[in-house]
């Protein structure tokens, strides 16, 4: 039985860290805790969720240091995305997994309350995690050649993520990705007055169709990366690898799919077909969740809106995203899930043999 929160403690209370004590020196000390010799180099890297830095080390090459945002996720539901992560990495995909370094031994050591796992750390009350720095430029989703790879390599991938559930990380579910955001952006008043009436009403149709759609084509739940857009895929001269399996949880395949897709609808169906084909080299694919597409980014939209409104009494996000929180902004957002709703009423994607 799976019995685990989707950021219960957080969503409820909106409390966040504060990184403002997450200074260079705190990143070095911490990175050098666990064994290294850094050179002093700190780079910061595009992150919002979690605060990810690129730390040099002597004579060695750099490394990526990942330190948590507390309250989102525990310490199992984190080693579980270490343990998803190591498992694929082990059969020669190419995922990122954290580094697992051995426990000091020595009960006289300075740093040994600091490992919670070989592969999660703390340091001053921040949980981290340290990653090999592999680069890689984002894919090119319209390249049909590189569709058919993702494809074959997100096959293998499900393959193993249907061979059992997670236990402590949530579902993605209708509940955590409609109703908590919904209602967090009308109860810490981020919806301007003169849209509250028009917001509700578009998310109650679109809750009603994505209910519906569910009830019709239940999705059946494997292990996903759970974010499977272009900026978490690095391509090389040898291919992709995947990155960043921070958002790992259960949910249908295709919601690790459907994010590779662009274009009008006949260019999805194209992408998609090609992803298919390589994908069903090594995994089935049930073709009645192509249903749930539309469903799966109508929940993405409202996710997303919501996921800014939690995050913007932190101090990066209103440099990030300055856009967020103006009249404009949520009058473009009702717009959007006008004509999401719309293409929720059309038919779904088809896939021609």
């Amino acid at each position: 039985m799976n019995t685990n929160t989707d950021e219960l403690t957080e969503e409820a209370t909106g409390t966040i860290q504060d990184y403002s004590k997450l200074d260079p020196d705190t990143v070095i000390s911490a990175v050098e805790s666990k064994g290294y010799l850094s050179d002093a180099r700190v780079l910061a890297l595009n992150s919002y969720e979690n605060r990810v830095y690129q730390v040099g080390i002597e004579e060695e090459q750099p490394i990526i240091a990942k330190f948590y945002r507390p309250g989102r996720w525990n310490n199992e539901q984190i080693l579980e995305e270490h343990t998803f992560s190591k498992e694929l990495h082990e059969l020669d995909i190419p995922a990122i997994p954290p580094i697992y370094l051995p426990k000091p031994t020595d009960s006289n050591s300075t740093f040994k309350d600091e490992w919670v796992s070989n592969s999660l750390f703390n340091y001053k009350d921040y949980r981290f995690a340290l990653y090999l720095r592999r680069g890689g430029r984002a894919p090119e989703l319209t390249d049909l050649d590189q569709l058919y790879w993702l494809g074959k390599l997100m096959g293998r991938i499900h393959a193993i993520g249907r061979s059992k559930q997670f236990q402590h990380r949530p579902t993605l579910s209708i509940e955590s990705f409609i109703t908590r955001p919904y209602h967090y952006i009308l109860d810490h008043g981020f919806m301007p007055t003169l849209f509250i009436e028009s917001y509700k009403a578009i998310v109650n149709d679109i809750l009603h169709h994505v209910e519906t759609n569910y009830q019709q084509f239940p999705p059946k739940l494997i292990r996903l990366h759970g974010d499977c857009h272009a900026g978490n895929i690095l391509w090389t001269d040898n291919g992709p690898h995947f990155v960043d399996f921070d958002d790992s949880r259960n949910g249908p395949a295709v919601q690790d799919l459907w994010m590779l897709l662009s274009g009008e609808r006949h260019d999805q169906e194209t992408q998609l077909r090609e992803i298919l084909e390589g994908y069903e080299e090594f995994c089935d694919f049930d073709r009645t969740e192509l249903n749930l597409i539309e469903s799966l980014r109508s929940m993405r939209i409202i996710h997303y809106a919501g996921w800014l409104a939690k995050r913007w009494n932190d101090p990066a996000f209103p440099r990030a995203f300055p856009w967020f929180n103006t009249e404009q902004f949520w009058g473009e957002h009702i717009l959007q899930l006008k004509e999401q709703l719309a293409i929720l009423q059309e038919p779904p994607l088809q896939i021609y043999p």
